[in-house]
């Protein structure tokens, strides 16, 4: 929104313009200008934030908005800004709402908060990982097992081969053992680079 504010002075007609802009709570103010060649740089605010037991210290701009403070803190503590919730003076602040606006002094106490999705999300993740993992190690134990088998298979065709009689038990040992191991392979459950890990094993089943 622009204005225009006329001066008068002698005979000369001089007209300024004046923007505005609508704040938090339909406050009507001056726009900010920041590109005047004789405005003072801004003050700088040392603001304390407690996050998950741990406080820590950032400095920003008193015309920094909480989106800006929050950009600062997510190189601070990992999270991303939609991630976060800042409340000052038991309020969650918006994003849009300025710090000079809400009254935010230098030292002042910030509380951030994580998300409850964003920690719903990383919860469900870190379970993932878990059963990524547990299928990681069955996989490996696995091809363990089934690279001893196949020595002996290997062992039983070069005996057969060079007109060794090998026993039926032996064979039928081997088997049986192969089909314990099949039915193992199958009910592990992957996804991803474990489920790559497991069909190599199965071709290796079908090999033998």
């Amino acid at each position: 929104m622009v204005r225009k504010k006329v001066n008068m002075h002698g005979d000369g007609v001089t007209n300024e313009e004046t923007e505005w802009e609508m704040r938090p709570g339909g406050m009507l103010v001056q726009k900010r200008s920041d590109n005047r060649d004789d405005a003072p740089p801004p003050k700088k605010l040392r603001l304390r934030v407690a996050y998950d037991g741990l406080r820590h210290e950032i400095c920003v701009s008193c015309m920094s908005s909480f989106l800006q403070v929050k950009k600062v803190l997510s190189m601070e503590t990992g999270l991303q800004v939609d991630e976060q919730r800042l409340l000052y003076r038991g309020r969650e602040r918006e994003n849009g709402e300025y710090l000079d606006m809400c009254g935010v002094k230098d030292r002042s106490k910030l509380v951030l908060i994580e998300e409850p999705s964003s920690i719903q999300r990383r919860f469900t993740q870190m379970r993932r990982n878990a059963k990524i993992h547990t299928a990681t190690r069955a996989v490996i134990d696995l091809t363990l097992q089934l690279d001893h088998l196949q020595q002996q298979v290997s062992s039983i065709e070069k005996s057969i081969s060079n007109g060794v009689k090998v026993p039926e038990v032996q064979i039928s040992t081997l088997i049986e053992m192969l089909m314990r191991q099949a039915i193992k392979l199958e009910s592990i459950s992957t996804e991803g680079d474990v489920s790559a890990q497991k069909n190599v094993q199965e071709g290796n089943k079908e090999g033998f």
